[in-house]
């Protein structure tokens, strides 16, 4: 991560930082757990649904086309009665694995941190 100086701060445009726009991109309750079911080879919207206690069909939706349109995910439609659709992680949204990962692990940690100090 490059470090920000200082003489930096001034000039620094928030909208431009990396971090927000990884968040932005991936970040939320529910993106996180979607790419986590793709990666697992649960592709295809009802097994997602089932999978994401809690989520709507429309909020699944709207984050699936999200993912689309960042380039995070593949939609491909079968021609099939009825029809069939599966996502993928495009070779962008493959990169995104190992960040997903570091934060499962840092939360890993935490939780055994904030256990051994009893933070509620």
């Amino acid at each position: 991560m490059k470090k920000i100086e200082v003489s930096d701060i001034e000039t620094l445009d928030y909208a431009e930082c990396p971090v927000k726009i990884t968040i932005e991109i991936i970040g939320g309750k529910w993106k996180p757990a979607i790419l986590y079911l793709i990666q697992n080879e649960i592709t295809r919207f009802g097994e997602m649904h089932k999978s994401l206690p809690g989520i709507s069909k429309r909020m699944l939706t709207t984050h699936l086309r999200e993912l689309e349109a960042d380039g995070i995910i593949n939609r491909k439609v079968f021609a099939e009665v009825p029809p069939k659709v599966i996502y993928s992680l495009t070779d962008l949204g493959k990169t995104v694995i190992p960040v997903l990962t570091a934060m499962a692990d840092w939360g890993e940690k935490y939780l055994v941190s904030a256990n051994k100090l009893n933070i509620s």
